[in-house]
């Protein structure tokens, strides 16, 4: 028989891994502030608590999905922490690696069995093959859970034990996104600049983000086996991405476009080459992020 499961939080995220969990047929309950943010849940089959206090005490599992760490704090506290003693809480809250640790303490203080989870998608991705969730904690508690947490998404992964390092991943990828549509926000500033047609910058992405994608794959290989120095497999050196690097903010001085983020660039480019790094591969400026200058 399925687990019973209990739902705190249903904003756009919350409700929709109640409905994954109703989908994969778990006896579900619902928990959020504002209640009529629960009314389509309760017309799809799911049990609305009248408090958090009836919430927990509805289910052997308890998946968190507020706005912070220190509101689950808010509402796992008193009466609500001793009726969680012996049953599992999963928190999908977007937080820190420190901030999972430390509820995993006040876990183990209360006798309360814990997982930490980083959800790395969107509401519509939630439920189906292609969503992906990364927990962390003790890998038998994950393996126990699989398959509840598998009706959350297809491509649900254990990363280690650790309590933060699914938060600390979540923030490198979420990294790696910013960087993107930064990067598309500062392209979008030249194309407007100069006149050229949004649609064919979005042609043009296409065409160059197989390369852009190598380049970057290329690049955490290369820094993960120290490989910084060029070599006969380097796709690219320093030195002319730092010359084209130059022609961008003439260009964007010249057409008075902000360079608040691109002077960002500048300053590691700098350090790196200040460094005797300008013929190396790319990957030596990996060398200059690991504490700020």
């Amino acid at each position: 028989m399925k687990p019973a499961i209990t739902v705190l939080g249903t904003g756009r995220m919350g409700a929709a891994l109640a409905h994954a969990l109703l989908k994969g047929g778990h006896s579900t309950t619902v928990w959020n502030r504002t209640i009529e943010k629960t009314a389509a849940l309760a017309a799809a089959g799911a049990t609305v608590a009248a408090s958090v206090l009836d919430a927990v005490e509805a289910s052997e599992i308890i998946v968190v999905n507020v706005t912070d760490y220190p509101a689950t704090a808010v509402l796992l506290r008193g009466d609500v922490a001793s009726a969680l003693r012996g049953k599992l809480v999963v928190e999908l809250t977007s937080g820190t690696p420190n901030g999972a640790r430390e509820a995993g303490e006040w876990a183990t203080e209360y006798g309360v069995t814990y997982l930490d989870g980083a959800i790395m998608a969107t509401p519509d991705f939630i439920g189906t093959e292609h969503g992906t969730i990364l927990v962390s904690g003790p890998r038998q508690v994950f393996e126990q859970s699989k398959e509840m947490l598998q009706a959350l998404g297809g491509n649900v992964q254990h990363v280690g034990d650790d309590l933060g390092l699914a938060n600390a991943l979540d923030s490198a990828l979420l990294a790696l996104m910013w960087g993107s549509l930064f990067g598309a926000l500062q392209s979008i500033a030249v194309c407007r600049a100069e006149s050229i047609d949004l649609g064919e910058l979005a042609r043009q992405w296409t065409a160059t983000a197989p390369v852009v994608e190598g380049l970057v794959t290329d690049l955490i290989k290369r820094t993960e086996a120290g490989r910084l120095a060029a070599d006969d497999e380097t796709l690219s050196s320093i030195s002319p991405h730092y010359s084209a690097f130059r022609h961008l903010v003439e260009l964007m001085d010249v057409r008075k476009i902000d360079r608040t983020v691109v002077d960002g660039y500048d300053a590691i480019f700098r350090r790196g080459i200040a460094a005797g790094h300008l013929h190396d591969d790319f990957a030596a400026l990996s060398q200059f992020m690991g504490e700020a200058g």
